[in-house]
Parts: C-alpha cells; structure tokens; sequence
C-alpha cells in the first residue's frame, strides 16, 4: 500500500468520533470496491482491524478479481466475490453491514449509456436490499449524490429537505433520477421491511486513487499539474459546488453506519472548499505549481456531457451533529491526490 493510502487508512482508524466497538466480530459486504472511496474504505477498515482488534471481514463484491487483487490490501480478513450486483446475489456468509459504493461516476457515460446508468443503479440497489432482508443486516449505507439537489438558487444552502425535479426527457438526468429511485427504494425498504437504510449526498470527492485518465474536472487538473501543461477550460467556469476528500468521505459513512437514524439522508461536504471551477483552476495554477501553468477560458469547443451549470451550497450541519467534521481542504486535496498517482 503506498504510503499516502496508509496514511489517510490510519488517520481514519484513529478516529475516535467512530464508534469502532459496534464493528467487532462483524462482517462487511462493501460494492464498488476497487473504486476510489470503496478502496479507502477496505483499506481504512483493514488498518482499524488491527488498530481496534476489531476481527472483522470483508466481503467485496467486485467484476475484476485481478484489479481488486492489485489494488487492495492482502488479508485474510478480506473475501472476494466476483459477481455482478445487476444479478441476484448469492452468500452462504452472514452479513452485518453493507457499504454500497458500486456506480459509474462520469457524465460522458450517463449521456453515452443512460440505460446503463439506470440498470444499475435501480437492479443492483433492489438485489442488495433483498439480500439486507434476507441476512437480517445491521446496517445499509448508500452512496447517493448530490446531484439529486438539482439546480439550487445561488447564494441558498441547500438542506436535505430540498430534493428537486428533473425534466426526464433530458438524457444526462439519469443519473440524478437514478439516484433519486435508489433512495425511495432505500426508505421503501427501511418502512416496509425494517432495513436499517442510511443514504449519504455526497458532493465531488476526489483524492488519492483518482484514475489518471478520469474525465471529471479536478482529474484533468491533476494531469495539466503533472504534465505542465496550461489548464483549458471549455466553459466559463462559473460552476460552484463544495468538494469533500476521500478519507472524510469514508469516515462520513462509517458514522453514520452507527450513529445515523434508519431511512435519513445525510449531505456530505466541506463547505470551505465551496469555489467556483474556474476559482479552483486558478488555486491549482498558482498554489499547486507556483504559476509554472497558466489558467484559459475558451467556450467555442463545448464538449458533450458536461452537466449544466449549478451552485451548490451544501448544508452539512445534520451530518456535523454526528461527529463528523471535515479535516482536509481544497489544496490538500490536489497535493494528495497527485501523490496517489
């Protein structure tokens, strides 16, 4: 494990806002786990096995078995599976918790493969909530977007009360719609079934384990940091939205896992990191390199896929009342990140 994934797996099995105890003997099924927040979490989890005695298992549930063996720790503490969670899922184990972290994350996919998109959020969600009934899980955590806050008016903080309407014969709405059914089904099944259901808004989250070739924003900055090359943006900018690093993310949901109420959502940021993306641009120019790259607007080669642009101040005090508080900032982010390649 390189060190900048050991550091930020020890800082979250350190935490004491994370009530460790309640995972002891217990077994985790975690989905999208060669992902970068479902890896942070295995390895956060597999520290904290030793730092907290905890003796638990993982079940990850991944298509890649040769990624997943490359990418995550060797334990045995840790058990693979390789399915596919659009199929009904099998496990003679018992399960405790499951951590459902397994979605596509790219705009460029939502428009180039809606139906995708749809399937599997919608069938893998209801096969890992039929699975929760069956084994009688202790707790359910999905990882949903805040996409799902649709257009919020600038300036206004956006609360989990505030879940918005999408116009469904535009494609790229999908994703947020998508999202928006895995959450009823999340709370359907906590009323219906007792499912104890816990849905987490998570704004962009990024860190070490970004893919060097993802086409999300703070990715292509990534790579005009390590390439030198100037950052070109294709649209103007204006964009606002708070960002959230990988390992607050993973000790978002490891609090909640244990401390959260059965059918909430709760929104997960950090509200210092709220910037615009041409604001965030210049920040990695100048803080990141020192001026070595310069920053470019030009909007005459508009690329499909990019989502509309929004300003999404992000309320996060039902989260903080938790525990929970944000730790690293916005030029950390892009420091550690670019370590993890």
């Amino acid at each position: 494990m390189k060190s900048i994934y050991m550091e930020d797996a020890e800082f979250i099995a350190c935490l004491e806002s994370i009530e460790w105890n309640k995972f002891k003997e217990k077994i985790f099924l975690i989905t999208g786990s060669t992902g970068m927040i479902g890896r942070t979490i295995v390895n956060a989890l597999i520290v904290a096995n030793c730092k907290q005695h905890l003796n638990l298992k993982l079940i990850c549930i991944v298509r890649d078995l040769a990624k997943a063996q490359k990418r995550l720790p060797k334990s045995d503490a840790i058990i693979f599976k390789s399915d596919s969670i659009e199929e009904k899922i099998k496990l003679e184990e018992n399960i405790d918790f499951i951590v459902h972290a397994a979605n596509p994350t790219s705009s460029s996919f939502f428009v180039n493969n809606p139906v995708e998109t749809i399937k599997v959020g919608i069938k893998g969600t209801m096969n890992l909530l039929d699975l929760s009934v069956e084994k009688c899980i202790k707790g359910f955590v999905f990882l949903s977007s805040m996409e799902v806050y649709g257009y919020p008016d600038k300036g206004h903080r956006v609360t989990e009360k505030e879940v918005a309407g999408f116009d469904t014969s535009v494609v790229r709405n999908c994703y947020p719609i998508s999202k928006q059914i895995c959450e009823s089904l999340c709370k359907a099944y906590q009323s219906e079934y007792g499912v104890p259901t816990k849905i987490l808004r998570l704004t962009q989250t990024f860190g070490p384990g970004v893919e060097f070739g993802d086409n999300r924003v703070f990715a292509e900055f990534m790579r005009c940091v390590i390439k030198k090359k100037n950052i070109i943006l294709r649209t103007s900018g204006s964009t606002e939205r708070c960002y959230l690093y990988t390992a607050d993310a993973v000790s978002a949901i490891l609090i909640v896992l244990t401390k959260g109420k059965p059918g909430e959502s709760y929104t997960v940021a950090n509200p210092d990191t709220y910037c615009s993306i041409l604001d965030m641009a210049k920040l990695v120019a100048q803080d990141i390199t020192n001026n070595d790259i310069k920053v470019h607007v030009t909007m005459d080669e508009i690329e499909r896929g990019y989502a509309n642009e929004l300003h999404m101040l992000l309320d996060t005090t039902k989260l903080e009342a938790l525990g929970w508080k944000a730790s690293i900032g916005l030029k950390e982010m892009f420091e550690r990140m670019i370590e993890g390649v």
